[in-house]
Parts: C-alpha cells; structure tokens; sequence
C-alpha cells in the first residue's frame, strides 16, 4: 500500500499523530489552510509567531494607566501597582514592573502595545471565548475552522495533494504543544503540525527514544512508531532544520514559554519555510492569590508577566542573533481580559477588553490606543470598554505582513474590518496616515437624562458607531454605513436604558476613538 492511500483510507488524516519519542506531529487534510500556506503563494518569506496566554490576562496590572492612577487604585486598592513602581511607557501608561525585558523591547522600537482589544458581546467562558478568539467569529456565531486555516486553505487549497513537493517541502504551520489548536484549522482538516513538549523535541534531535514495554502493547507500539516514521515526510526536514543550527542567543531557565519560542528560533533559522508558529503559555485565571498580600509587585500573576516578558526579550534576542529577526513578528493574545474592579480574594474575575502587543523588528512600535477610563465608582460587573476589534489586527497582519490581497481578507476575516498600519515599511500596502491627536467623536450633553447628541467626524468610507454597556454588551448601532467625508450629528435617544455609564465607540478606516457618557434619572 502507497503512503497517500495509507494516509487516506486506514486513518484520518485529522487524528493520525506521528509519534517519535513523545514528538508529535500532525498530518492534515487536503483542504488545511496553513498547507497553503507553505505552497509558497504569498510572495516573501515573513513568519508569524501567535503567542496565546491562556486563562485570560489581567491586562490593567499589565498595561497600567498612571493618568488615572488613583481611580485605578481605589477600584483594586488590594491588588493594585504602586504608582513608583510602575515601568513607564508614556508620562500616561506604564508596565508591570516584571515586565522589564518587554519594556527594553519598547524601548529598542521592537514592541506594539494595542490597548482594549476585544469584541462586541464578550462571552466569559474560558473554552468559547478561546474558540471565537481563534476561530474570529461574532460571539453569537459558531465556527469550525480558524482565521489562519481559512487564510492557508486560500493560499493553497489542494493540500495534501502533491505536497510535499520541491517548492514547498516543509510543514506548513508548527504549534508548540501536544494537539494543534482551531486557529489551525481549516474548512475540513487540521493544517498544523504539533510538537507535544521541547523536551521531546531535544530528545529527537539527540536520537534518543522511550523504551516501550516488552509484551504485546509494546510490539504494537514499537509498529506505530514504524508507521508513523514512514508515513509522515515532515520529520525529516524538521530534524534537518534544527540539526542546521549549532548555536543559539541564551533564553532564561526555567521558563517553559522560552522553552517553546527557543525551538521557534531554531526551526525558523534552519531554513523551514513555516509560515506560522503558535506558542502557548497558561496559568492566568487569577481568580485568587494574584498578588502577595504584602506587596502587589510580587505573585503568581507577577511571575507569570515575568517569564513572557522575558522570553520574548530572548526570542527577539535570538533572532538579532541568527540574522533573522528581519522575518519575523509576533503577537499575543488572551481569551480574556479580567474585570475592573479586583474581589476580595486577592484576584480578578472574567472580563472583556484587554491588551494584546505585537513584537518584532518590523512593527511599528507605539502605544495604539487610550488608556480605557475607570469610573471613580466601580461596581464588581463593570469592565475595560473595547476600543480595537482584535480582528482588526488580524485582518492588518494578513494584509501587511503575509500579504494578502485587500480584496480577498472578506472572505477570510468573514467580514470588513478596519486596516491598522502595524508594520513598518511593508512591502505589501501603503501605510495609512496618522491621524493621533485628531478628535473624531464628541458627546454633546453628559451626563443626560433621556436623550444626548453624537458628533462625529469621518474621512469618508465605512464608518461605525457602536454603544456598549459597562458589561462590553452591544446596546445599538447608531451607524454603520459607506458615508461621504464630513462632520455630521446623530441624535441619540436612550429609551427604557437604566442609569449608568455608557461608551460610544466610532470606527473609520484607521481610525478608533471610545468616549464614555453618563446616563442619571
């Protein structure tokens, strides 16, 4: 029986694990996106490295708004950064002060910070706000495919068929972990290869294998082994790419995010064409016990912001290192952020709109965004308000950075979204003007009783108004319409609402602005 017969009619090719020494791979299906991917359609040879912290990130002890230091204190005064402490960014915006390897990168104009990324509706479950983060669906939708598997099964949608060949021999998408997440996957099949843990990746290189059991389990075990050496044509070019480099920049250790992003380094230096990595890191349900009760720097969310900031400084370092740094970008993401206001166990509960922060040489290293406001009164419900659809730094890397076609990102992304000019110099588009220091929306009468106006400004195209709730909840859409540039006003009415804070959220082009507004009795 040939391999590809094998593949297709003795197991799935979206189960069947290629088992070597506790290294495991991945064989996905003719449809898989990141197999286009690797076909070589898109014309440079830029690499994606996805970063996802897993348990949803606390992001306001991560990015710290020192402007309204004293509302934030007084909204988790048990958990909250002494303000000397803080590592500044801006006059107005600071980091952990674990942080101090992500703050050199900022520095070293190697670091993006994009404040309040998040969507409309959040949903607080850990396992459905991880698939819409990666799948990039409304949170009232199910998808079953992810953004970068639709955008590989684009690239290149006969994979398996003929691959791998001369142009592209290589895996199309790595994930470093023991299953291959939805973001790779595409409209039938998996597109991904995993490799379950760096420690048995280091053991491949080196040969070395896990003894089976001398009776019949391990007869059959030793035969899959066999199977899957000879029915998987990726293990050989993975082996070859890392075997390729004999020296690397030193990571810290422990660290198991390090660990992960080390082997990134390697495979990309080795000469793979992968065109995404995807690394995770977990442990940031912080519900409780975030901080020590004796000194809010220190504590499980402290060293947890310590080891990704710190492996992310020796990637980067690693890659100046290898000559490659050039190539390569790299974002992090949350299902997550958590609330506002701390509780009284020393944590912080599920919330919506958090920080994400995109690393690299070629980003455009800035401070997208405001600081999101904090009422002076905080109730235990209320959250950072969304001022970036995180599909729209999506939808701006697939085009900026991967180069994908401004009229093809619809029906990858599924929908419009605005384009962020987060690379510097791309080869791909023009970079849209700044617009900082621009005021595009106002409210005219806050706080109000029953009705208020809405003045807003666009430069012409699509433009979106959006009302949310201290909950992140969608409460209307004002606007949402191909518009002529202009100023114009819409009287708002805010009917049976109930009494309290509000955000208005204007959307045009490059464009994002949030302003808050009172409703009172």
């Amino acid at each position: 029986m040939k391999r590809r017969e094998f593949l297709r009619t003795t197991v799935p090719a979206t189960i069947l694990p290629t088992v070597i020494n506790g290294f495991s791979l991945k064989a996905f299906g003719a449809e898989s996106p990141l197999a286009q991917l690797l076909n070589g359609s898109t014309p440079n040879d830029h690499v994606l490295v996805i970063v996802q912290l897993n348990g949803g990130n606390d992001g306001l002890n991560t990015v710290i708004p020192i402007e309204f230091y004293s509302n934030y204190f007084n909204a988790r005064s048990n958990i909250a950064i002494p303000e000397n402490r803080i590592l500044q960014l801006t006059p107005k915006t600071g980091l952990n002060p674990a942080m101090t390897g992500m703050k050199a990168l900022f520095d070293e104009g190697k670091l993006s910070v994009i404040q309040a990324a998040g969507y409309p509706a959040p949903n607080f479950s850990h396992f459905r706000a991880t698939d819409i983060w990666m799948s990039a669906s409304d949170s009232n939708q199910v998808i079953v495919n992810g953004w970068g598997g639709r955008f590989l099964n684009y690239e290149y949608p006969n994979y398996p068929v003929g691959y791998p060949n001369s142009t592209m021999p290589d895996p199309l998408g790595i994930q470093i972990g023991s299953t291959t997440s939805l973001t790779f996957q595409g409209p039938s099949v998996s597109m991904g290869m995993s490799i379950s843990n760096p420690t048995s990746f280091y053991n491949l290189l080196a040969g070395i294998e896990d003894p089976a059991p001398n009776n019949n389990a391990g007869k059959e075990l030793k035969y899959i082994r066999l199977v899957a050496k000879q029915t998987s044509a990726y293990n050989t070019v993975v082996k070859a790419a890392a075997d390729a480099v004999t020296q690397q920049a030193p990571y810290p250790t422990p660290n198991p995010l390090a660990d992960q992003l080390k082997i990134v380094a390697r495979l990309v230096k080795g000469g793979l064409k992968t065109k995404i990595y995807m690394v995770s890191y977990g442990g940031f349900d912080t519900h409780s016990l975030q901080t020590t009760t004796t000194d809010p720097t220190t504590g499980a969310h402290a060293n947890l912001l310590k080891n990704v900031s710190d492996a992310i400084k020796a990637f980067q370092d690693d890659l100046k290192f290898l000559q490659i740094e050039d190539r390569v970008m790299g974002m992090t993401f949350s299902e997550f952020g958590r609330r506002i206001k701390s509780n009284s166990s020393t944590g912080t509960d599920h919330g919506a709109a958090a920080p994400m922060f995109l690393f690299g040489k070629p980003v455009v290293s800035k401070l997208w965004g405001d600081n999101p406001t904090i009422p002076a009164v905080v109730n235990v419900n209320d959250n950072i308000p969304m001022q970036y659809d995180f599909r729209s730094v999506y939808a701006s890397l697939l085009e900026n950075w991967l180069c994908v076609k401004n009229s093809d990102l619809q029906q990858i992304m599924l929908k419009d979204f605005q384009n962020l000019a987060l690379v510097q110099n791309p080869g791909c588009i023009v970079v849209p003007p700044s617009t900082s220091g621009t005021s595009y929306l106002e409210i005219w009468g806050t706080p109000f009783t029953q009705s208020t106006t809405i003045k807003y400004k666009t430069d012409g195209g699509h433009t979106l108004i959006q009302i949310f709730d201290t909950m992140g909840r969608l409460v209307k859409t004002p606007v949402d319409a191909e518009m002529p540039a202009g100023s114009y006003t819409y009287p708002y009415d805010s009917g049976p609402l109930p009494a309290g804070v509000y955000y208005v959220r204007l959307q045009n082009g490059p464009v994002q602005q949030v302003k808050a507004m009172i409703k009172v009795r």
